[in-house]
């Protein structure tokens, strides 16, 4: 029996972002470096399949630092942790090295800066996220307020209204973050912003090309951990951008092939902690049903690359 025809549109770029890409090679050229076990707090992205990889090769991953002991080395996640995490692994003598993204780094950098000038921060983003615990924790408490959505704004009770200064988690939706950034100037006109958008590259760059791939597609899917705030971003943005069948999948064995049926085409793309392989197995597997034509959808390419630290370039 022949296979229905399919077009399959790839998103580009989509998949691992340099941040991810530093922090695995830092996982990895630790366990080269030290051996194993290497202790990890926090899954060091938001992935499965990434972290069962890792755990595979030595590292062991832990919640909080007091679950890892004194003589192992220890790696903090890409998301960032708070001041208090290094401060303790300090002070117990500990070999660490931080995997927090150069992009998620800037805005901690951004944070001090403006609390040295006095002013108290808003940060936007979503309560509990590793990465917006580990920004807000850069400061004492009570010195960043947090927002999540335009109502939030117009409950803020900050200690000088005239002394504000706003800065973002870097995996959020541009589209969403412009409310509330009008929301606060509007409420706060002499709030202070960031030079450059917070946001970071990846995560606007795979947002466009979900934009101009989604009006094209039947059915759109994101490949990506439901705990991935940029993988979640990216299923919003495909319905919004009209495509009425936006899902999350964290691999084939995840797709609803009932609610497809009938689709002439189909959308891929994957959050920036989301590995290539479970991207093609994905493909693999609407190749097994239906006779497809892959067509990419570039919107920018990508060629960031961040160092790892130098602790791991250097010989043990």
């Amino acid at each position: 029996m022949s296979k229905p025809p399919l077009t399959l549109y790839l998103a580009a770029p989509r998949g691992f972002c340099a941040g991810v890409d530093r922090a695995i090679k830092i996982v990895e050229m630790a366990l080269q470096k030290w051996g194993a076990p290497v202790y990890v707090r926090h899954e060091i992205v938001h992935n499965r399949y990434v972290v069962d990889e890792l755990r595979d090769k030595g590292a062991v991953f832990v919640e909080e630092l007091d679950e890892a002991p004194d003589d192992r080395p220890v790696i903090f996640s890409a998301h960032g942790v708070p001041k208090s995490v290094p401060e303790a692994a300090q002070a117990r003598e500990m070999v660490f090295v931080d995997a927090t993204c150069p992009l998620v780094s800037k805005v901690h950098i951004e944070a001090e800066r403006h609390h040295e000038n006095g002013l108290q921060m808003v940060m936007i983003g979503h309560a509990g996220h590793p990465e917006t615990l580990g920004t807000m924790g850069q400061l004492p408490p009570g010195e960043v307020l947090l927002v999540e959505t335009e109502d939030d704004v117009a409950d803020l009770m900050p200690r000088d209204p005239e002394k504000l200064a706003f800065i973002t988690q870097t995996t959020l939706s541009v589209d969403d973050t412009a409310g509330i950034v009008a929301a606060l100037k509007n409420r706060f006109p002499s709030i202070i912003g960031p030079h450059k958008e917070d946001i970071c590259y990846a995560t606007t760059n795979r947002q466009e090309a979900v934009k101009a791939m989604a009006p094209k597609c039947d059915a759109m899917l994101v490949v990506g951990a439901p705990n991935s705030s940029n993988s979640k971003r990216l299923v919003e943005v495909g319905a919004r951008a009209g495509c009425s069948y936006s899902q999350l999948v964290q691999r084939a064995a995840d797709i609803d092939w009932r609610a497809l049926d009938g689709i002439a085409s189909m959308g891929i793309t994957a959050g920036a902690s989301a590995p290539e392989i479970l991207i093609e197995e994905v493909i693999d597997a609407f190749r097994d049903r239906y006779d497809v034509t892959v067509e990419m959808v570039e919107t920018a390419v990508e060629r960031v690359e961040f160092k790892v630290p130098r602790v791991l370039r250097e010989p043990a």
